[in-house]
């Protein structure tokens, strides 16, 4: 299959594929967030820096690292403001504190082999500023391997513009499918290679905005290389 043939996803499509999993197929959002954090965890094979935002990228990134640190490739989870997280990425902030694993407010690296971008995922549609701008730069002068969740923070999920400053990854995983932006503009550039992993959306969700989804996308593997689809 071709990835040109390959649906993709825009930020209001995310959105609403989101509703319809919960209100109209039962599957809760945390279901969904719970499976992106393990899939995301599964791409890190080496000791890893977890870095959040506030919104529901940090929730799928404060689960990859509450699976990370069971596996012991946990270095550490860094938050923008903990206090400002709502709602489903909240609760895994709580599960992750009720293991004894310190989230810190400041940006950190020390001990890692890989950084885990999950500061903003599709919703972002401006520049970012203050210390989301100053944690973006931090990620790119680290010199580590840098994996985003599902964009790379900064990039726009919808017309791959990059706003200055963007996270320039070396592996992006994206959910479902692969957002639009990664296949225009500078998200080719920025992206690295691109992932799409299965977190258990309903394919019927999709089917009810219109899109059609493979059927053997998934059925060997939960995981996919965009690349391997070309």
């Amino acid at each position: 299959m071709s990835s040109r043939a390959l649906p993709t996803l825009n930020s209001r499509q995310v959105a609403e594929v989101d509703r319809l999993a919960s209100e109209r197929f039962g599957i809760a959002v945390d279901w969904l967030m719970e499976a992106a954090g393990w899939q995301a965890a599964r791409m890190c094979r080496n000791r890893t820096a977890v870095v959040c935002g506030i919104g529901n990228n940090a929730g799928d990134g404060l689960a990859a690292a509450r699976h990370l640190h069971r596996w012991g490739r946990l270095a550490h989870v860094s938050c923008i403001d903990p206090a400002r997280l709502g709602g489903e990425a909240r609760r895994e902030l709580e599960a992750l504190q009720r293991l004894g694993v310190a989230v810190s407010d400041e940006l950190r690296f020390d001990g890692a082999q890989i950084v885990l971008d999950a500061i903003f995922g599709t919703g972002l549609n401006r520049k970012p500023e203050g210390r989301f701008a100053e944690w973006i730069d931090g990620i790119n002068g680290s010199g580590l391997q840098v994996i985003a969740i599902d964009v790379p923070s900064g990039l726009d999920a919808d017309s791959g513009v990059a706003y200055a400053p963007t996270v320039r990854a070396d592996t992006t995983i994206s959910f479902t499918l692969p957002k639009a932006g990664l296949l225009v503009g500078d998200g080719p550039r920025l992206a690295g290679d691109v992932w799409i992993a299965d977190i258990g959306v309903p394919f019927e969700a999709l089917a009810a905005i219109g899109i059609t989804m493979p059927e053997t996308l998934f059925s060997e593997e939960r995981l996919q290389r965009l690349d391997a689809l070309r």
